[in-house]
C-alpha cells in the first residue's frame, strides 16, 4: 500500500507551518516540521551531555529522536520529545543556534534525511520544509510551494514579533528574508526551489483559511 505524501515547501515567512498543520488536522494524517528537527537534534544532544561537534554521536540522536508533531485545541503548534513538550524550548535563540551549528555536519543532515522518511507512516503524512517534494519525498501525491512576497512576509514575522513584546524594525526583517531566501536557494544541497512538478500558490492578500482550502481542494482531487 502506497501511504500518501503531502508536501508543502516555500520560504520563511511564507505560512507553510501553519497550513501544513491546518491540512494534517483536516486529513487526520502525520505531520512532519521538517525544519525543528534540527533544533531537536540541538535540544537532545544538551539534554543527553553531547558535543555538538560530535558528529557521530549527533547522528545517532538524529535517528533515534523520539519526536512528535501536533496541534493544540486552538490549531497552534505542539511538539514532543518523548513525553516532554518542548515546543517553546526549541524556539529560542539558543536552540536555533544549537541547530545551525548541527546542521553543518553532514553526518546529521544525512541521518535526518532517513528520520524525515520515517514519517510517512499510515494513513499518510503532510511534510513542511524546504525540500520535502523536490528531494526528500519525490514520489508523493501533492507537492505545493507555497510563497508570498518578501514585504507581506516581513510584515507577518513583524506582526508575530509585535505580539510577543519584541520591538522589531519592519525594513530590517525585510532584508534578513531577502538574505535568507538568497542563501537559501544557491545552497549546493537541496536549495530551496519548486519541484518541477510542484503546484505554486502564493497566499499573499489570502486568509489561512483559503488557502487551507486550495491546499484541501487539490488533495480531494487527487
Amino acid at each position: 500500500m502506497t501511504i500518501p505524501v503531502i508536501a508543502i515547501d516555500g520560504p520563511s515567512g511564507s505560512g507553510k507551518g501553519t497550513i501544513a498543520r491546518r491540512v494534517a488536522d483536516a486529513l487526520g494524517y502525520h505531520l512532519l516540521d521538517s525544519g525543528a528537527l534540527y533544533r531537536l537534534v540541538a535540544l537532545s544532544a544538551r539534554k543527553s551531555g553531547v558535543s555538538l561537534d560530535d558528529g557521530e554521536k549527533l547522528a545517532h540522536l538524529a535517528v533515534e529522536l523520539d519526536v512528535r508533531f501536533d496541534s493544540d485545541e486552538d490549531g497552534e503548534e505542539r511538539i514532543w520529545l518523548g513525553d516532554e513538550d518542548v515546543t517553546g524550548e526549541i524556539r529560542t535563540e539558543e536552540a536555533g543556534a544549537g541547530a545551525s551549528a548541527v546542521a553543518q555536519i553532514p553526518a546529521v543532515r544525512e541521518a535526518l534525511f532517513e528520520r524525515q522518511r520515517a514519517f510517512q507512516q499510515p494513513p499518510g503524512l503532510v511534510a513542511d520544509g524546504r525540500d520535502m517534494g523536490s528531494h526528500v519525498f519525490p514520489d508523493a501525491a501533492l507537492k505545493v510551494f507555497l510563497t508570498a512576497s518578501a514585504e507581506e512576509r516581513a510584515r507577518r514575522r513583524h506582526k508575530q514579533l509585535k505580539d510577543k513584546g519584541l520591538d522589531v524594525s519592519l525594513a530590517a526583517l525585510s532584508r534578513d528574508i531577502e538574505d535568507r531566501d538568497k542563501r537559501d536557494s544557491e545552497r549546493s544541497v537541496a536549495p530551496l526551489r519548486p519541484a518541477e512538478d510542484a503546484r505554486i500558490l502564493d497566499s499573499s492578500g489570502q486568509s489561512i483559511e483559503a488557502v487551507t482550502k486550495t491546499v484541501l481542494d487539490w488533495v480531494a482531487n487527487l
